[in-house]
Formats: C-alpha cells, sequence, structure tokens
C-alpha cells in the first residue's frame, strides 16, 4: 500500500481537526499557531484526546487550546531538564577529566589497554575525532596549530572538554573495572560503584538528546532503564518506581535530582519543577509517572 494523501492547507487542517471532533474556539490563533508548530508535531499532544485512534475521531470536550497547553508545559519542562543536565553533564565530564588523568595519563582515552571493549573503544574514539574536526573551539585549533608534529589529540582537558555526553559516557562505562577512578567518580556522585552509574549517565544522555531535538516528554515512554541501588548512601525515595513505570520520567528526574543534590547541592530543582506543574493545573501528572506525594520525598527535600 503506497501512501497518497497530499499536502493540506493551513485551513484545512483546522477543518479536518473540527470534523474529528476538536474544538478550536479561536480560529485565527490556531492558525497563528499550525503556521508555526507544525501538525505532525502537535498530534502527539492530542493523540491521547483521541477516542478512535484508527478515524482519529477525539473524546467529547478536547480542545484545541488544551493540546497547545500540554505542548507549552513540555517545551518549559524540556528547557528546565536541559539546564539540569547540562549541570550534571559539566560535573561529571570534570571528574572524567581529572580523575582518569591522574590515575592513567592526559591520554587515558586514547589507551586501548584501558577498555573492556576494543570495537566500542576504537568507534567511540572515531566519534571523538568527528566533533574534534568539528568543532569551532580555539583551544582545540591553538592545540594543533602549535602542536603540529604531535600524533596524539590532545590531552583529555581538551578533548573530553569538546565530546558529546554520549561520547564521554560510553568511555566511562567502557573502562575496565580495574580502573580505579571509575569506583572513585560513582563513588563521589553518590551512586556507590561503577555498576549504576553507566545505566543513569545513559539515560540521561537520551532525554537529553530529546531535549536538543526539541521532541516530546510529556506522555513518552523513554528507551534508558537505570539501574537502581537497593540502599543509596544519600537522600533517596520511599515510594520507588516499579519496573513497568520505568519508561515513564519520574524515574528519570529522581536520578537527575540525585545526582544534582552532589554537584550543585542547594539546587531549586524541585521549586522549579513544582512551579512548572502548578502554572499548568491541568496537565495529567500521571503522564509523567509522578508519583503523589513526590515533593515531600526525602530526595526532594534535599
Amino acid at each position: 500500500m503506497k501512501y497518497n494523501k497530499p499536502a493540506i492547507t493551513i485551513q484545512q487542517q483546522i477543518d479536518q481537526l473540527k470534523t474529528r471532533g476538536l474544538i478550536i474556539a479561536d480560529e485565527p490563533t490556531a492558525t497563528t499557531l499550525l503556521q508555526n508548530i507544525s501538525y505532525y508535531r502537535l498530534a502527539g499532544y492530542w493523540w491521547p484526546m483521541q477516542a478512535d485512534k484508527v478515524n482519529h475521531t477525539f473524546k467529547p470536550n478536547s480542545t484545541f487550546e488544551n493540546v497547545i497547553a500540554i505542548y507549552s508545559f513540555d517545551r518549559e519542562l524540556r528547557l528546565l531538564l536541559f539546564d539540569v543536565i547540562e549541570r550534571i553533564e559539566i560535573g561529571f565530564r570534570t571528574k572524567l577529566i581529572y580523575h582518569l588523568s591522574h590515575e592513567l595519563s592526559p591520554w587515558w582515552f586514547e589507551d586501548a589497554a584501558n577498555f573492556k571493549n576494543a570495537v566500542e573503544h576504537t568507534e567511540t574514539l572515531l566519534a571523538i575525532d568527528r566533533e574534534l574536526n568539528q568543532t569551532k573551539e580555539v583551544f582545540i585549533k591553538e592545540h594543533r596549530k602549535k602542536y603540529h608534529t604531535e600524533t596524539r589529540r590532545p590531552p583529555a582537558w581538551k578533548t573530553i572538554e569538546v565530546a558529546s555526553l554520549g561520547n564521554i559516557s560510553k568511555l566511562y562505562g567502557n573502562l575496565l573495572p580495574t580502573v580505579a577512578s571509575k569506583d572513585a567518580i560513582a563513588v563521589e556522585l553518590g551512586t556507590v560503584n561503577h555498576s549504576f552509574l553507566p545505566s543513569w549517565i545513559q539515560s540521561i544522555t537520551q532525554i537529553r538528546n530529546i531535549c536538543a531535538h526539541h521532541g516530546r516528554l510529556w506522555n513518552k515512554n523513554l528507551p534508558g532503564t537505570p539501574k537502581l541501588l537497593p540502599k543509596p548512601p544519600n537522600p533517596w525515595i520511599a515510594d520507588v518506581p516499579t519496573a513497568k513505570e520505568f519508561p515513564m520520567l519520574y524515574v528519570h528526574l529522581c536520578c537527575m535530582k540525585y545526582l544534582l543534590n552532589t554537584i550543585s547541592p542547594g539546587n531549586h530543582f524541585r521549586q522549579r519543577l513544582d512551579a512548572l506543574l502548578t502554572k499548568y493545573p491541568n496537565i495529567d501528572a500521571n503522564a509523567l509517572g509522578m508519583k503523589p506525594d513526590w515533593q515531600n520525598e526525602p530526595l526532594w527535600q534535599a
């Protein structure tokens, strides 16, 4: 079966939504919004409002205004999490550079002897090479100009600074368990040892990529599965999500908050998240997996 639907105008999009039962009280505003936010970007937000997913008919009292409210909430949530993840990323990156450069060498990331999987290590280095070649950072350009006969990449405190979170998380996860810094970094972040932290960083990386590409977080099944600590040394949650709740955002928010409490003590993540949920009272917090009393958990009070 071939797809043969033609492109339709903004007015036709509005008429189609109204025919399917979506209430659009202010058509001029809807026109402006659809001119700047594509129909299929918004579709992810009105999908749960549809009673019939085949014919795309809406449940009674579904409104375009509510679709935009959910979209706006999700946008502000992404901005909040991007800020939180930035602080986690910089803290993790800094510890990686410092500990491993002192324990091993400034070029620890190049040495295949430090890693479990040689193929994965090679692939990660190739990806980092692309980042080094594409970066506009002056310190990389000046390094290569000054040390033009050097066959090695710039040292870790330069190279790892321009590597993506995805690539540095791969480097960390691939380190041999005998590398002492692997545990030292995990201990400093409150995650006890290296068996837990990689899954946290990987899931945070996936969420960061969603935020960076303006993807949807609300009512979305997330791919990452963080491995939770049985007895965290720092304040944690009493009402721990079950395995079936792991695709929802809340457990990932808890992991972010746990790391942030170590990297940035006295942060205002809880207050900012609570304020955002208060600003949009019609948002179904269950679509994020939020627990009823999450604000009062020891983790979120820390």
